[in-house]
């Protein structure tokens, strides 16, 4: 499938700030202090967490979506741990968000994508062990990993509009970027842990609502399409079905893996049945959920003592090649012939 790509004088203003990003600085990952800036030194951009990343932002510096007069403050790395250690495991205060792009080296074997969005109750962003330490698991399949970093409520802005735009955003910069990647368009998903998941969700329902809001001929990615092609929620906060609301399902809603430990993480697995019973009653396809004997909240995949809710990740692969993902870049997946035949049988727009 080809995906038309905006004229390429609109594309420069989006990644003007990676353009200035000589390729050496991606030799080194990204040390856990954050600079004192000053307006005078332009927006922040963080260097990649780990080597070979590429970090590109979400919006031009003179996009609405943004808090202009905050863009050149700089993130605080590890506040949880007084900000010490020399890795990046948790991050606040985002004001340009960005998303760090780990292509597979074997991906020409797949194309298929994931966009993660990290946890932390919208007070910061667990971008170490929700979002790196998974580089590595999907690249021995072939998977590209990208690491979403979005703005949050605690610095002063609305998780259910800034958030879910910035996953939005997201989905349709890498879709842009697909053919320059070696990605296949069609195999680009979004999986969100707890917080991050209450942008996953959003994600599988909203995108033709995004679309009609972001559809100007202002906008240099209007033309590419902001609906991911699989969901993933992993121990999720509260979804759009929560507190007895029922928003439409799209018929073309992306396949949901959904896990999570039970009575242990009640509240959660009570918002991920939330989620999974409205599209389960409705019939849509490839919906699979995991509510496991034992486990608490978090973790990402360093669950110990060797518990089934450690397996997971497992089982989100075996979902994923089931449904086709890791078939050869350009074929037809079970997922998307299997949500045509769902949308056809659909009375809704």
């Amino acid at each position: 499938m080809k995906i038309p790509r905006p004229p390429a004088c609109r594309l420069a203003v989006i990644f003007a700030l990676h353009a200035l990003l000589p390729f050496g600085l991606f030799a080194q990952s990204a040390p856990a202090v954050a600079p004192t800036r000053a307006p005078s030194d332009g927006p922040f951009l963080p260097a990649p967490a780990l080597p070979g990343g590429i970090v590109l932002a979400l919006y031009p510096m003179d996009s609405p979506e943004l808090k202009r007069e905050r863009l050149h403050e700089a993130e605080n790395y590890n506040s949880t741990s007084g900000g010490g250690g020399q890795r990046v495991q948790s991050t606040l205060n985002i004001h340009n968000p960005s998303i760090e792009v780990h292509l597979a080296s074997g991906r020409s074997s797949n194309g298929a994508a994931v966009i993660i969005a990290p946890g932390g109750g919208h007070k910061i962003l667990w971008v170490g062990p929700e979002g790196h330490d998974f580089i590595p698991f999907f690249a021995q399949y072939g998977v590209s990993t990208i690491v979403l970093r979005n703005r949050l409520r605690v610095d002063g802005y609305d998780a259910k509009v800034d958030a879910v735009n910035d996953a939005f955003q997201a989905i349709r910069i890498v879709r842009v970027h697909a053919a320059e990647w070696k990605l296949d368009p069609a195999k680009i998903g979004f999986i969100g842990f707890s917080a991050g998941a209450e942008l996953a969700a959003p994600a599988a329902l909203f995108f033709d609502d995004y679309q009609k809001k972001h559809s100007a001929s202002t906008d240099p990615l209007a033309t590419i399409s902001a609906r991911p092609d699989f969901i993933g929620l992993l121990y999720p906060g509260p979804t759009p079905f929560a507190k007895g609301e029922t928003p439409a399902i799209p018929k073309n809603v992306p396949p949901t893996f959904i896990a999570c430990a039970g009575s242990g993480d009640r509240v959660h697995a009570v918002w991920a049945t939330e989620y999974f019973t409205p599209m389960l009653q409705l019939g849509v396809p490839n919906l699979e959920m995991h509510i496991y004997g034992r486990g608490t909240h978090g973790g990402g995949l360093k669950y110990r003592d060797g518990i089934p809710l450690g397996t997971w990740q497992d089982r989100f692969m075996d979902w994923f090649r089931d449904l086709g993902f890791l078939g050869k870049p350009g074929a037809e997946t079970k997922a998307a012939a299997d949500v045509a035949a769902f949308a056809a049988t659909r009375k809704i727009p």
